[in-house]
């Protein structure tokens, strides 16, 4: 059975772009309509994503939003991925994880990264070069904070009540693309989500799993699309999608340091030629999007994508109930 995902940043590009037109608050409104429709047709997954100080105003809180869908669903799974755990004060964020945790009654699970954009560090004050060590205290202050009794952090003595409501925690994964990430995943017996499929991130990994007697689990991310639209005349729709979907290949690419890889970076999105020939976003009919599913084991629907109005993300989302669902999920909700 496929897994069907619903992600979301709630880009906004800023006025002056092709792509700019909707509102912030008309996003996040549609945002939770969308999502409590996931819950009710049964799709699986909404993943949350994060990113501060950007021009689009990508999420910069998404455990904030992760309450507001866990409060408005019964069923869906929440993840955010991922959670740029070290600009975050651990003891508090552990406060907010297992708040969303009890709220969601255990739907709840996070992939925890440290950024990668100068901007972001700066902002918050901290040294880039320091950002492994602090994600590694992080994990661990969590960890120890879900316990429920009192730990030395930093000096002082803490505590966090209510536990959460997954005794030790919500699962927390680490995200990464280089052997180091896997190894120190690894280490912190964390299970991997890895941002590309190099087979020797995945050797590194359960090689360090074997070491440290850690029964670990790594995802290798498949070349499946990371944004998928169900259209009756793709065509068309590459037309009409083309500012959004330039807006946020376009933006990722900016944001590519040396060396980082990822399945999901166009390497060359000038043009939206180039960035349909990528594969990394697919305009689809319904046949071909089942056709995906089938491949891949797994859609991602991305409806609002840099800044996509809500009526046109409607219309492939209608296509999708009617069309794709009754045959990948002809049993209806899980």
């Amino acid at each position: 059975m496929s897994m069907i995902i619903m992600r979301y940043d709630l880009r906004i590009p800023p006025v002056g772009s092709p792509a700019h037109g909707v509102s912030a608050s008309g996003q996040y409104s549609a945002c939770l309509e969308q999502v409590q429709w996931a819950d009710r047709i049964g799709l699986d997954m909404v993943v949350l994503s994060e990113h501060h100080g950007t021009d689009d105003g990508f999420m910069p809180a998404p455990m904030t939003l992760a309450a507001a869908v866990a409060a408005s669903t019964q069923r869906i799974g929440i993840n955010i991925s991922a959670a740029l755990v070290i600009m975050h004060d651990p003891v508090r964020l552990a406060e907010q994880i297992a708040t969303v945790d009890l709220i969601a009654k255990g739907r709840m699970s996070v992939i925890c990264g440290t950024g990668y954009r100068q901007e972001e560090f700066e902002m918050a004050g901290l040294e880039f070069k320091n950002r492994f060590s602090a994600l590694e205290e992080s994990v661990s202050v969590m960890r120890q904070a879900w316990t429920g009794e009192y730990f030395d952090y930093r000096g002082r003595q803490v505590k966090v009540r209510p536990l959460p409501h997954t005794a030790g925690g919500p699962m927390l994964l680490m995200g990464g693309s280089t052997p180091v990430a896997a190894r120190r995943a690894a280490r912190l017996r964390c299970f991997f989500s890895a941002a590309t499929d190099d087979q020797a991130v995945a050797d590194a990994y359960n090689e360090e799993c074997a070491k440290e007697g850690f029964q670990g689990f790594i995802m290798l991310p498949q070349k499946a699309p990371g944004f998928v639209h169900v259209s009756d005349d793709p065509e068309r729709d590459w037309v009409r999608l083309a500012p959004y979907v330039l807006h946020e290949a376009q933006s990722y690419g900016e944001w590519q340091r040396p060396g980082q890889s990822s399945v999901v970076h166009v390497h060359d999105a000038e043009s939206i030629e180039s960035v349909r020939a990528s594969g990394v976003y697919a305009i689809v009919t319904p046949d071909e999007c089942v056709a995906l599913a089938k491949k891949f084991g797994m859609l991602t629907m991305h409806p609002l994508m840099g800044g996509i109005p809500p009526e046109l993300a409607q219309e492939s989302l209608d296509r999708l109930e009617r069309d794709v669902l009754p045959i990948l999920k002809p049993s209806g909700v899980a």
